[in-house]
């Protein structure tokens, strides 16, 4: 099986990024004159998610025809908006095949692991896709910047994560990784949301507050990151995420370019006709229905 995945998807090494191989059954169509089509105005959000979702629905059926392995990663700011692109690219999804993984801090035990060894154990088998929500650049990011690493282990980060990503890609995994770019004010006006709404405030964490003092190191240590780990066999491709909505159609339209797909939808089942027997089942009053508090 190895051997299989590794011809199927070796013209993804010989052509450098998957960017080069952009083609499906039917084509998503273009806006006139190459111009962004406008929300609100010649596009309804509510309605291009939904054709998106459908078109997502068609990729996973050909990863699991396939046996695709492929791994989608969403870096950036916080509050950039990547948690509300992964709901949009899941909800529709079957999650035994389109799995979410976000790590929590490490572990004792797990600090003196090799660095990716908490990470290779969420990679995916054959017919899968992993969204990481977060990542393995948490060193290169936050644990750089608030000192949570030393000097050595994020100098040894930046030599080792190119190797790694090529040890993924060379085994046949499709790596796509994305940053959402947020300016500093936007990034308030939701802090400020977040804090007013109870039904948002979990999503503050006393860390995300104090990044923001730290703004411009923050700025540093993405651009040194990406300097050096933007390679063509993983490059990094940036989500201009100033309008939450725009970002997710962007981002699921761009994942959805990345990797060639067939419809294989399956065609419509016929219902079979309910078999009733002659089973009695006991009466509803000898069972625990909750409260209809709503009728």
């Amino acid at each position: 099986m190895a051997g299989k995945n590794k011809r199927k998807h070796q013209h993804w090494e010989e052509k450098g990024t998957p960017s080069q191989s952009n083609h499906h059954d039917e084509k998503l169509p273009e806006p006139a004159n190459g111009k962004a089509w406008r929300l609100g105005k010649n596009c309804d959000y509510e309605r291009e998610l939904r054709r998106l979702q459908v078109e997502l629905v068609k990729l996973q059926e050909w990863i699991r025809h396939e046996n695709l392995r492929v791994i989608v990663l969403f870096e950036g700011r916080d509050a950039a908006g990547k948690g509300g692109a992964i709901k949009r690219i899941t909800e529709s999804l079957n999650p035994r095949i389109c799995r979410v993984v976000a790590l929590g801090t490490p572990t004792e035990r797990e600090k003196t692991q090799w660095y990716f060894q908490r990470y290779v154990a969420n990679l995916p088998a054959a017919g899968e896709m992993v969204l990481f929500d977060r990542s393995w650049y948490n060193r290169a990011g936050v644990e750089h910047v608030m000192g949570f690493c030393t000097e050595q282990q994020y100098q040894e980060f930046m030599q080792s994560c190119p190797e790694f990503e090529r040890m993924l890609t060379r085994s046949g995994i499709i790596l796509l990784k994305y940053w959402f770019s947020v300016s500093d004010a936007e990034q308030e006006r939701r802090f400020q949301d977040r804090m007013k709404k109870p039904t948002k405030r979990w999503k503050l964490s006393p860390m995300d507050l104090e990044s923001r003092k730290h703004w411009a190191e923050y700025s540093r240590a993405k651009d040194e990151m990406l300097a050096v780990t933007d390679t063509k066999h993983a490059p990094w491709f940036v989500v201009n995420a100033e309008d939450k909505k725009c970002a997710r159609l962007n981002v699921i339209r761009h994942l959805l370019s990345m990797i060639p797909y067939r419809d294989l939808t399956p065609e419509p089942l016929v219902l079979p006709k309910l078999e009733k027997s002659k089973y009695v089942r006991p009466p509803k009053n000898e069972q625990n229905f909750i409260p209809e508090v709503y009728r």
